[in-house]
């Protein structure tokens, strides 16, 4: 029943919020490329894209009108935003079938700085699933088209990636990101 529910928030926060749908299964095709670079375990490698697909899950709790406002979100605003990774993890910490994802969800948006939210840990304390999910979220947050701001080019958003590495970005994640693009 709480696997059914888990379902029913994820086809509910699609509902409210198309753009919310298409970023979480480009996010989870991002993070299963960059575990299929690292050389992961196809086991590991399906356990990272259901992080990916399920990453924002706690975005449910926030108002709609914050989603989708077209324009900078003020410091109130932001705030709620960032309590989504706490949320997400509530909620999957709950159903058994998804526990083993909450701690990822929680942490994507840690930085390997120690600079992220919401416990503020880096480096090799963050979850190695939590990681890459925060290298394939901001990619495709970048290059995604939100209504307010344009999207970034690929090369441009890869060259953001590369910059992050060390301070955002675990450097081997990133590594591993660059090697998706690697084709000759």
């Amino acid at each position: 029943m709480r696997n059914q529910t888990v379902n029913i928030i994820m086809q509910t926060l699609s509902e409210k919020n198309e753009r919310e749908k298409r970023h979480s299964v480009e996010v989870a095709k991002w993070a299963k490329e960059i575990g299929v670079a690292m050389g992961l375990s196809v086991q590991k490698v399906k356990e990272i894209e259901l992080a990916g697909l399920l990453h924002d899950i706690g975005k449910i709790a926030i108002k709609e009108d914050i989603l989708n406002k077209p324009g900078k979100l003020t410091e109130e605003e932001y705030d709620e935003i960032k309590r989504h990774p706490e949320s997400g993890y509530h909620i999957l910490k709950s159903v058994d079938e998804y526990s083993s994802l909450a701690r990822c969800v929680l942490e994507h948006h840690e930085r390997f700085d120690g600079k992220g939210y919401p416990k503020g840990i880096k480096g090799s304390q963050i979850s190695l699933i939590a990681r890459i999910i925060a290298v394939a979220d901001a990619f495709e947050a970048m290059i995604a088209q939100r209504p307010y701001r344009k999207s970034l080019t690929e090369e441009m958003a890869i060259e953001e990636i590369k910059k992050n590495a060390n301070t955002q970005f675990d450097p081997e994640i990133v590594t591993a990101f660059l090697k998706i693009f690697d084709k000759s």
